[in-house]
This record gives structure tokens, sequence and C-alpha cells, in this order.
């Protein structure tokens, strides 16, 4: 990598690598070295004669044209690929493949990739990762080259982003584009190429500042963006204001900012921002720090970005009932209600002003007032400490499709599990456990129902509180 470095090794000692056929036919055993040394045995007696085969040599040749041939998805990894071999060889042997692994050989050019890729019309699929590979330093021309490639591969090959949009007008159909350990800090906007990409993998490169997000917004078809590792600190939508729509990334549905250096909530507010959003990774930055409680955490991010459906590679609600994204938001708009109140919320509508620090820190909680309702005096009432008593609910229970059972009120602990309190109705009703359908109706929020579904949560995780109904059916 020193521009001055460099080593010395007897000739005898290296490794010049092997043309792409000739590791193609040793990876899947059809190098004919078994028959060659077969050749003159190709003889057999009947009764006192002995018979030769001729040609059998020939044959065993366009035995192994024709498995060739049928080759569609291949690996030669690290198999000291360095040269495509003879021009056109390629093609006349194993034209039919769509998928090649190339990654770990000794490729050192983007010359050797195009000689073994414009021998193959049909490839959809290229992983030339961990090759030391010199790129063009001027644009590549359009050609038929890649015309069918969607899924490219370039991890850990030094490429710049420089020579990605160089290359780029070769792969106009490209859905997929991998670049994860390449050393790449600034981006540049990607002007008439890259505009098929669905998937961009920028992992483990150490980006200069989030703002250089912004030079990739506007890849019109990008529905995931993979960020691990690369050091940003902080993400940020210019172009709108809080409870409104960027038009950056507009058809992100799945981003990764997982390991990096995000410190502010802030930045998960702007997030809020994405249109299209449905899915995200988090793991492993400071902020989750700030928060010691992981379900709160979770809860807290969850109604912070309106649309998610899957947080750190969990689903994050039922969505024919919304009931996780229910809880979430109800607790946060209750959690943040004094906040609220000190910040110049008020109940009567002419009089809530909220200040622009408050709505800064939480764009959605005037959405949220909006569409549950600002919080109540009652539910707004400092922590009491954790005894026992102050841990009680008082609930009621109904079966309402057996109207000939009494309503009956019962005191249970918020931290109860939704399994014991099946099994303590299963003593009271007399009925399996296993066959109770439980959901609960807020004294706060008529007819609306929530569904107890998780026999594993406890009461306090659907936000249960004193006054609610809990419906059992059967």
């Amino acid at each position: 990598r020193h521009p001055t470095g460099g080593s010395f090794i007897r000739p005898n000692k290296a490794n010049f690598g092997v043309d792409f056929l000739t590791a193609v036919k040793d990876r899947y055993g059809l190098n004919g070295s078994q028959d060659a040394d077969q050749g003159t045995e190709n003889t057999f007696i009947i009764g006192k004669k002995t018979v030769e085969f001729v040609g059998i040599d020939s044959v065993a040749e366009q035995q192994r044209q024709v498995q060739l041939n049928q080759l569609v998805d291949i690996s030669v990894c690290e198999c000291a690929v360095s040269h495509a071999g003879q021009k056109e060889e390629i093609s006349r042997t194993c034209a039919n493949i769509r998928h090649i692994n190339l990654s770990k050989n000794l490729i050192s050019s983007w010359e050797t990739v195009t000689a073994i890729a414009s021998q193959l019309q049909n490839l959809e699929t290229l992983n030339i990762s961990e090759n030391k590979i010199k790129f063009p330093s001027t644009s590549t021309s359009l050609s038929s080259v890649f015309s069918k490639l969607r899924i490219l591969a370039l991890n850990q090959t030094e490429i710049t982003w420089t020579e990605v949009l160089l290359c780029a007008p070769g792969w106009p159909a490209l859905e997929e584009l991998y670049l994860s350990s390449n050393n790449i800090t600034v981006l540049e906007r990607p002007d008439n190429v890259l505009q098929t990409l669905k998937l961009l993998d920028l992992s483990d490169n150490q980006l200069l500042d989030g703002n250089q997000l912004h030079l990739i917004a506007h890849l019109p078809r990008l529905e995931q963006l993979i960020l691990r590792n690369t050091g940003i600190s902080s993400i940020h939508f210019p172009d709108v204001g809080f409870g409104c729509k960027t038009k950056m990334f507009p058809s992100l549905k799945r981003l990764a900012i997982n390991d990096n250096k995000i410190s502010e909530w802030s930045s998960i507010n702007e997030l809020d921002k994405l249109p299209s959003l449905r899915s995200l990774q988090c793991h492993n930055n400071p902020f989750m720090d700030t928060e010691n409680n992981l379900g709160t955490l979770r809860q807290l991010i969850i109604a912070k970005i309106s649309q998610l459906q899957v947080l750190n590679k969990s689903e994050v609600r039922d969505i024919s009932t919304n009931c996780m994204e229910k809880g979430a938001e109800l607790d946060y708009r209750k959690i943040f209600g004094n906040d609220w109140l000190a910040a110049g919320g008020n109940w009567n509508p002419e009089k809530n002003k909220p200040s622009e620090e408050f709505l800064a820190a939480h764009p959605r909680y005037p959405s949220l007032c909006l569409k549950y309702g600002a919080p109540e005096e009652g539910e707004l009432k400092r922590q009491q400490p954790l005894t026992l008593k102050n841990q009680l609910l008082t609930l009621t229970i109904k079966c309402p499709e057996k109207p000939e059972q009494k309503p009956v009120e019962k005191k249970l602990p918020d931290s109860m599990t939704i399994q014991r309190v099946k099994g303590l109705l299963y003593r009271l009703l007399k009925i399996p456990g296993s066959e109770l359908k439980l959901s609960y109706e807020s004294s706060k929020l008529e007819g609306k129902e929530v569904e107890l579904d998780n026999d594993l949560k406890p009461l306090q995780f659907y936000s249960i509180e004193n006054g609610d109904c809990v419906l059992v059916r059967w």
C-alpha cells in the first residue's frame, strides 16, 4: 500500500494464477486429468480377443463440454484466477453461466473482469470481492458486456466512489451494489447512473459526515441502504420541517445505521421524515445508552417513527391491529406529558403553544395528541414509589359473548403476564386457559379494543390502567 513499498520473491515460489476456465474445470472436477491417466487402458478382452476403443478421448471431451454448458451458478472463490484465458474459449464452453463468485482471487484489473464477462451474455450476479483491482481512471463506454448484470459485489477491492461512477455507465440494469470495506470517505452525486439501484451497501467505510448521504439521496428506486459502521454521528434532512416528508430517499424502505456514533435523539426524529421507511437497524449507537430499560427504549423509537414495522430485525406491530404501535404511542404521550405542559402545552387548544425547543425534541407529540387526545391530568401524575399497593391494577373482567356471566372486578399486579392472567381466569371461569382470547378496552378510549396477544408479556406492556376492562372470549 505504501507508494514506495514492495517485496522480493523467488519466481518459482510465486503463484501467477490460472485462467478462468481452468479454475472452473478444477473446481468442478471437469479438467480431464483422470481420463488422461486412463487413456492407455481403453481396451478390454472379449473371449480371447483384445478390443480397443477408438476415439474415447473425444467422447469424454464432448461429455465434459456438455457438463460445462449446463453450469449456471459457479464459485471459483480462492482458485487463483488471474486472467480470462484464450479468446472466446469461455463462451464456447460454458456460455450459460448466470452467477459467478470470483472473490479472493488474483484478478488485478477491471479489464480482466470485462474480458470474462464479455463472454457470458446472461451474467446476472458477479462477486469479485477481495481482489486488489485497478479500476478505470476515465469513464467506461456503454456496451452490452454487463447489460443483464443485477447484483455486483466489490467489497474490499479498494475501489473509490469516483471509480464506481466511472464504471457505472456500463451497469444499466444494476439493482444491488455491495461496496463494504473500501476506505470510501466522500461521495458524489450519481447523475444519470445507478438509477436502477435498489440496494446499496456502504458498510465499514468511514464517511466524512452524515451530509455525504445527501449526495445519494435522490436515487429514485433505492429501497435498502446499509450504513453499518460508517462513522456517521448525525442524520438530517434539511429540505423540510418536522411533520413533513422529505423528497430525499423517496423509495427507501430499509435502513441499517447500527454500529455508528449517533448520540442525539434528534437523528431518530429526522427518520420520521422518510416517506417509505418501514425497517430500521440501529444497534450500538450512543443514543441507545440514554435509556437503561431496553423495552422503554424500543417503545420510544417506535413512537418517534410513525410508519416503522420492523426494528432491529423484530416486528414492532401486528399490521392488522397495530396494537404494539398503539401501546408505544400512548406511553410516549404520557411519559413526556409533563414536559409538554412545562413547555407551554395546554388542554385548551387556543392556549396550546408548546415551545419550539419541545417540538424539536418531540416532533410527533402534536400528532399523537390529535390521534389520542391530549394526556389527562391523572395520566401525568408523578410516578409513586414502587410498592406492591401502587403496582396493583383494578380491572373489570367481562365475558361479552356470555351476558349471563356477571362482570368481576379484580386487582392484579401490573407485572403479571398474560399467561398467568389466563391461569387465574381458568380457575375463576372454569375454562381451559389455552382456549381463552383476551383483549382490553381503555376507559379513556371508548370503542377501541386492543388484543392481548403475547402470553409472555406483562399487563404493563400493553399500557393497561386502573379502570380498564378486560374482555374474555373462548
